[in-house]
């Protein structure tokens, strides 16, 4: 896997949807979040689902800049197939803003914010989650947690139905840049994080979800990008990581384009 995608199943609103297989991250060896427990969790849709992201204010929405043309944002889903009509809000897109300096995901600066047509209207199951104006760089050994509906197992033919997280483990850089993990393959910069398995349990996102959170101390520091496989001990996911310079960009884009 380059970028992390694809899941199948059955979206469910106030329509009904025929959901394909698309972009994304899944999640290996998680589990079933409390439902609406995580209400800033946002699911991306071309013409079909397509990635994650993060509702990060009432009109717009942060995600990985290779999920591309997405078109629809769906907000206060848990399960996929059940009627969450009186949960869910349904916002189209009005612009996409990709980083500019992004070109490929394995690159670097893959993060995109979204413009909504309309504000959210924040409820029990519809939260904004704001960004803090620094954020820390997560030291090697730090426990984290990321989310998505993507698929369960590498193998897998499809997504999970409901909302799954799991927690994972940052790896030093100058590891993941070694020969057992990225040397040759890709180069991890001081704007990107490695997170995955702690050296035993295997943990990890992968098809179902780029776009989505990496959140540490229960703030948010990255945004699901890229990796090899799923679920492999040396071949973390990589994610985007917010710097000070991203936090500007985002910031001035939202500022710049109300």
């Amino acid at each position: 896997m380059s970028c992390l995608g694809a899941f199948t199943g059955l979206l469910s609103c106030m329509v009904l949807l025929i959901v394909h297989s698309s972009d994304g991250s899944e999640i290996i060896n998680g589990k079933e979040v409390k439902p609406h427990s995580l209400p800033y969790m946002a699911l991306l849709l071309r013409t079909r689902p397509a990635c994650g992201g993060i509702l990060i204010d009432e009109s717009w929405v942060l995600t990985a800049a290779h999920c591309g043309q997405i078109r629809t944002v769906f907000l206060g889903v848990h399960s996929i197939k059940a009627n969450e009509a009186n949960s869910r809000q349904v916002i189209n897109v009005k612009k996409r803003f990709p980083h500019p300096q992004y070109v490929s995901a394995t690159k670097g600066n893959d993060l995109m914010l979204l413009k909504l047509d309309k504000p959210v209207k924040e409820t029990r199951t519809v939260k904004c989650l704001k960004l803090d104006d620094a954020i820390k760089d997560p030291v090697a050994g730090t426990s984290c947690m990321v989310a998505g509906w993507g698929k369960t197992n590498e193998d897998a033919n499809a997504g999970s139905d409901v909302l799954m997280s799991v927690t994972v483990t940052v790896v030093d850089r100058e590891k993941c840049n070694s020969a057992k993990y990225y040397k040759g393959i890709y180069q991890i910069t001081s704007g990107m994080i490695c997170a995955g398995s702690d050296g035993k349990r295997i943990a990890d996102s992968c098809h179902g979800d780029s776009g989505g959170p990496l959140m540490c101390s229960d703030g948010l520091v990255g945004v699901t990008s890229f990796g090899e496989g799923c679920g492999r001990i040396h071949k973390p996911t990589v994610y985007s990581y917010l710097t000070e310079e991203q936090l500007k960009w985002i910031k001035e884009t939202m500022k710049s384009n109300i």
